[in-house]
């Protein structure tokens, strides 16, 4: 059975749960967190709201994304390992600001939202094989004077709060000397709406969700952006969970490296990047990469 648990009923009790969680830790076998999920018979999943094709809701607001997908393959797994009879899946909402407490807190077990790896976050948190690989890219206005960085002197610059979009494009300011003015959006939607409605000049965001964005406008609104060809980094993807836990993230890897193995990962990747996809039935029309192409052949969780 899939639940879906709303954000503000879960945020409060967060930093008391860590707390808690601390003092049980000891305690614990070599998994803590397949322990954790054991007792409850209960896995809590973590995933975005409005990050389309990973993680985002679809008209009927039920939780849907190429990562969900993914998650939803390492709960049988774990269902596979504990031996349960049932084993029940709980969704839970996350944000860029949110999503590592309530990890650290226990208060979702696996965060499925699209999630860039990088070394500094590996202090905090784990991460599986790389899913997925970003380009960080700019959406402009078709009536913008912006076309490369170059452009982007005295700008307003829009990217999400809480992701790393800021730092790739604050490096390629610095690099070209530029002065920009930096706005932050809530969420995506947001950050979209700033831009659509003249308040920034910009929106800096990874490619797929740029293109998650602009598939669910209107074709008129559509017509009216256009992503930029260069891209200011590149970023790898991969779930999130709790450090310090070899078993658990044994299991997440060799569910997802199975499913590279089999086709299906591949499979997965054609339904969601390359195929109609809710609300609207538009495809992004994004191939695999050649760099996703080879972390398939090898598999790793290098970070940034």
């Amino acid at each position: 059975m899939i639940t879906r648990l709303p954000l503000r009923t879960l945020l409060a009790g967060a930093c008391l749960l860590l707390s808690v969680a601390n003092l049980h830790a000891q305690g614990r076998s070599a998994s803590p967190t397949l322990d954790k999920i054991r007792a409850a018979g209960t896995v809590y999943l973590g995933y975005r709201e409005g990050s389309a094709p990973f993680a985002y809701l679809d008209p009927e607001q039920k939780a849907i994304g190429f990562s969900l997908d993914l998650c939803r393959h390492v709960t049988d797994a774990i269902q596979a390992r504990l031996g349960l009879p049932a084993l029940s899946v709980v969704q839970v909402p996350t944000t860029p600001g949110s999503r590592q407490i309530m990890l650290e807190a226990e208060t979702i077990d696996l965060d499925c939202g699209p999630v860039t790896n990088t070394e500094q976050r590996q202090r905090s948190v784990a991460y599986s094989v790389t899913i997925f690989v970003a380009g960080v890219k700019a959406l402009v206005r078709q009536d913008s004077s912006v076309r490369s960085i170059k452009d982007l002197k005295d700008k307003v610059v829009v990217t999400t709060a809480g992701t790393t979009a800021e730092a790739y494009i604050k490096s390629a300011a610095a690099r070209q000397g530029l002065l920009i003015n930096y706005r932050f959006g809530r969420d995506h939607a947001e950050s979209l709406r700033l831009l659509l409605r003249g308040d920034a000049e910009v929106l800096v965001l990874d490619d797929a969700l740029l293109a998650g964005l602009l598939s669910n406008l209107p074709p008129g609104e559509r017509d009216r952006l256009v992503v930029l060809v260069d891209s200011y980094g590149f970023e790898p993807y991969g779930l999130a969970f709790r450090r310090q836990d070899p078993e658990f993230k044994k299991l997440v890897d060799d569910t997802l490296i199975g499913l590279m193995q089999s086709g299906e990962f591949a499979r997965l990747y054609g339904k969601w990047f390359t195929s109609p996809i809710p609300p609207g039935g538009a495809s992004l029309d994004m191939p695999m990469s050649a760099a996703l192409k080879q972390l398939i052949l090898t598999p790793n969780d290098k970070g940034l």
